[in-house]
């Protein structure tokens, strides 16, 4: 089902993220999406997976609605998030990384190594050592993950 007002939706999303975490509204905003909605969206899921507990299994809502974009839209939306990432727990961040390693087709991984030149230098860096630090663990360390997510080197 379309999402009717976008600017509404993203604000409700990201509110029911905050103190009193509203695992049942969460999941239904998620499940609102279809995948058509374009980069701000895989932007706006990717920051509201901010919180550490997500009450028996919310989190994966918003992974299930990421896998339904076309893998273009998805990595766009995840350079628009880079520093949105940086901020998510640690879990999280593997997560969304390792599902742009496992959908992207490689002109997509082209794609996100050519965006990132445009990040602010700063997050570019911690972005870098974030996807390093994953392919030392569980989330990036696997064979169709490991050294798939290059960012440009900064100039």
């Amino acid at each position: 089902m379309p999402i009717a007002e976008l600017a509404a939706w993203r604000r409700e999303l990201l509110s029911v993220c905050d103190a009193d975490f509203d695992a049942e509204r969460y999941m239904e905003l998620a499940d609102l999406v279809d995948g058509d909605e374009g980069p701000e969206v895989v932007h706006t899921l990717i920051a509201s997976l901010r919180a550490e507990d997500d009450h028996g299994g919310a989190h994966q809502a918003a992974y299930g609605a990421l896998e339904r974009f076309p893998p273009s839209d998805l990595v766009s939306g995840a350079l628009l998030a880079a520093a949105d990432l940086l901020a998510l727990p640690r879990d999280n961040s593997g997560q969304v990384l390792q599902l742009i390693t496992l959908l992207a087709a490689p002109r997509d991984l082209d794609d996100f190594r050519r965006g990132s030149r445009l990040l602010d230098p700063d997050v570019r860096q911690r972005l870098g050592a974030l996807v390093r630090d994953h392919e030392q663990d569980e989330w990036l360390a696997g064979e169709r993950s490991f050294g798939t997510l290059r960012l440009e080197p900064s100039t």
